[in-house]
C-alpha cells in the first residue's frame, strides 16, 4: 500500500443517463477520488514537481463529467478512470461517482458507483524509496 491522495465531494452537472429526459435536462453529479501514490519524495522535498497536483486531476475530472455525456455511471467511472491512470503518475484509483436525485419514484438521495482501476503501465510509477 503506497500513500492516498483524496479529493472528496467534488459537484458538477453533466448529461448522463440512460432516458432522454435525463440527457437533455442533466443532473448534479458528485465525484470522490482515491489516489494511491508514493508521497515520500514530496514529503521531503515539499515541492509541488514530486507529487500530483490536485488542480489538476480536479480539472481531469471536472472536463470528463461536464464534457462527455455517458449513458451509465459505470461508463462515466470507467472513463475517469482511464483518464486520470493516462495523465498521472498512480498506483490505483478509486472512484465514487453518484448522481443526485436520480430519477427514480420515491425517496431517494442519490445513486453511486465505486470502482477501482490499477496503473498497467509502469514505467509511468517513480519508487523513491
Amino acid at each position: 500500500m503506497k500513500d492516498v491522495i483524496r479529493l472528496s465531494g467534488l459537484s458538477f452537472y453533466g448529461y448522463h443517463g440512460a432516458t432522454a429526459a435525463e440527457k437533455e435536462t442533466g443532473r448534479v453529479f458528485e465525484v470522490d477520488c482515491e489516489l494511491e501514490v508514493d508521497l515520500a519524495e514530496a514529503g521531503r522535498t515539499d515541492q509541488l514537481a514530486d507529487t500530483i497536483d490536485y488542480r489538476q486531476a480536479y480539472d481531469v475530472i471536472k472536463e470528463t463529467v461536464e464534457g462527455h455525456a455517458f449513458s451509465l455511471l459505470e461508463g462515466l467511472a470507467d472513463h475517469l478512470a482511464a483518464s486520470i491512470l493516462d495523465r498521472f503518475p498512480v498506483y490505483r484509483v478509486t472512484l465514487r461517482v453518484r448522481k443526485m436525485n436520480p430519477p427514480i419514484p420515491g425517496q431517494i438521495k442519490s445513486i453511486e458507483v465505486e470502482l477501482t482501476r490499477f496503473q498497467k503501465d509502469t514505467s509511468k510509477l517513480v519508487d523513491n524509496q
